[in-house]
């Protein structure tokens, strides 16, 4: 009789857990892109309840490192796992999560200093307004958020600071915050064999000045930096740090409330997986209502 009421119990607490809805990755999703001229990939995490509900989420934006693509989280990030586990234990809310590639064509989530290349363009007025309409995502600003690792770091960054009636939190991690100084850009620019011709002095450096956030923050009104949540997060040995210090800095120095974390790790997935549910419970709180 003891050995029955024991097996009843194991399996009251096993089966459950065996059948606990779980949610769902496309990694492999187009829209057709008339700005960038082609067809662009992105993946999307949909929450447990998603196909069961008729209910609108909250979306959050993922962006993806350099060399990566729209599978980098999903592959080497374990998104589905990691975001089912914080659902299921109550840290995050369920959301919808869209990663976008940045990585065919031109690397990077910016328009080019020609504005020939406009994948920011594209994010803003293709993508986001696409994946708005195919799924139930809630088009608010309080329900919309947006993070990312290294380059997609700086993606956070820029984004958020330059649209920040679009995002209720943003969440760089291990963020690219852009070159530090003027001369740097330059060089940099030099070295990659951009065309600069016919572009003055003053037309680089506002380039430089709106893709730097040391910059941004100069420049930008502390109101509208304020309007968004702040969560930065990059590691003691990340080789990105003094950009991600400097930052911090210079909110601290402006005012801006932030989360500022250095926890033990590099420039690695291992560090981004542990930063991931942190992303969930901290964005999860705009959209339950903080």
């Amino acid at each position: 009789m003891c050995r029955r009421l024991l097996l009843s119990l194991f399996l009251l607490v096993l089966v459950p857990a065996a059948f606990a809805q779980s949610g769902k990755v496309f990694d492999n999703l187009t829209l057709e892109s008339t700005i960038l001229k082609g067809e662009r990939k992105y993946a999307v995490y949909l929450p447990p309840d998603y196909e069961t509900s008729e209910r609108s989420y909250p979306v959050l934006y993922l962006l993806h490192g350099g060399g990566d693509d729209q599978t980098g989280w999903v592959q080497f990030g374990e998104v589905l796992n990691i975001t089912d586990k914080a659902i299921r234990e109550g840290v995050a809310t369920p959301m919808i999560i869209v990663m976008p590639d940045a990585n065919t064509g031109r690397r990077g989530y910016f328009n080019d200093i020609r504005n020939e290349w406009r994948y920011e363009d594209f994010f803003f007025e293709e993508l986001m307004p696409h994946v708005e309409k195919t799924y139930r995502i809630k088009g608010q600003k309080r329900y919309r958020a947006v993070a990312g690792l290294s380059m997609g770091g700086g993606g956070t960054f820029m984004y958020a600071m330059r649209r920040p009636d679009l995002f209720s939190s943003a969440a760089p991690l291990s963020a690219s915050t852009g070159v530090m100084d003027l001369a740097a850009f330059k060089s940099r620019l030099e070295q990659q064999q951009v065309d600069l011709s016919g572009l003055s002095d003053a037309q680089i450096e506002a380039y430089f000045r709106r893709h730097n956030t040391l910059s941004l923050i100069e420049d930008l009104p502390a109101d509208s930096i304020k309007s968004v949540r702040w969560y930065i997060d990059c590691g003691d040995d990340d080789f990105l740090y003094e950009g991600n210090a400097l930052t911090h800095i210079a909110l601290r120095k402006k005012e801006v409330p932030h989360e500022y974390r250095v926890r033990q790790g590099g420039h690695t997935w291992t560090y981004w997986r542990e930063s991931l549910p942190e992303v969930l419970r901290f964005v999860s709180q705009a959209f339950h209502q903080y």
